[in-house]
């Protein structure tokens, strides 16, 4: 883990979100998956991003401005400035044989980087809108479903090697139906390190910090964080790790338990 000033290189708009990137400064990429924190002009406390991107002498970071953390980051322009720490967490275990990248909405930015190191495997992305599924883009090989289509209808019935990350409801649901799927988990995160407490969720009856023992997980992870440390009024105050580019799905969406099968939107 290492704390670095970075310089914005680009920002460039992909659907309804913003690619920024950043110049690497000497901070390494880590593992897909990992995330870094960055810390928002004018905000007290940092967000945290999955790394969507990472050529040469780059990281790149999927946002979606979704209140006053998220504008302010998603509004950078070239030669600003922001710090980043990171890489931090546990990434996905890249030892699969068949994999398949299972994504929803902005839960697709750690893909890029993840197909990437994985020689471009099948992926299957959902979305709430066609102007959202523009992020598609971004990961290549890659079978796109739109609302009200989910990915869990689509998904195979072998789909062997589950990589994922998204909603919680679509996550839940693919533990139902691809047990050892690696899934990237969420909850609100304020340092990224351990300290906070404010990401401890309960995983198989026991309680882990998502920033220590995740965000990718195996086995079950159930129900709202268990801290209290971060009970933010605003939903930007609760953005989350490790997609980490928006809150998770306000409570009036349309995510059902009902046999296991309703999955991603944007």
């Amino acid at each position: 883990m290492q704390r670095a000033r970075l310089r914005v290189v680009a920002n460039e708009g992909i659907g309804p979100y913003r690619l920024l990137r950043l110049g690497r400064a000497g901070l390494e990429a880590g593992a897909p998956g990992q995330f870094f924190m960055l810390e928002a002009p004018g905000r007290p406390l940092p967000r945290p991003f999955s790394l969507c991107t990472a050529p040469p002498g780059e990281l790149g970071f999927l946002v979606e401005a979704l209140g006053p953390g998220t504008t302010a980051i998603a509004s950078l322009t070239v030669g600003e400035e922001i710090h980043v720490t990171g890489p931090l967490g546990l990434g996905f275990d890249l030892d699969v044989a068949r994999p398949l990248l299972v994504g929803g909405g902005i839960g697709v930015a750690p893909f890029p980087l993840l197909s990437e190191r994985l020689g471009a495997p099948p992926a299957l992305l959902g979305f709430r809108t066609a102007h959202h599924a523009e992020a598609a883009v971004l990961v290549p090989n890659a079978t796109v479903v739109l609302d009200p289509v989910l990915v869990t209808d689509a998904l195979p019935a072998d789909p062997g090697d589950v990589l994922a990350c998204g909603p919680e409801a679509m996550l839940d649901a693919l533990e139902r139906l691809a047990p050892g799927a690696q899934l990237a988990r969420e909850a609100p995160m304020a340092c990224g390190y351990g300290a906070c407490y404010g990401c401890v969720v309960e995983r198989d009856g026991s309680y882990v910090r998502l920033c220590q023992e995740g965000p990718v997980v195996r086995g079950g992870t159930h129900g709202p964080p268990a801290s209290p440390l971060l009970a933010a009024p605003g939903r930007d105050d609760r953005i989350r790790a490790p997609a980490g580019q928006g809150p998770g799905p306000p409570a009036h969406a349309r995510w059902s338990d009902d046999a296991g099968r309703r999955g991603a939107a944007g």
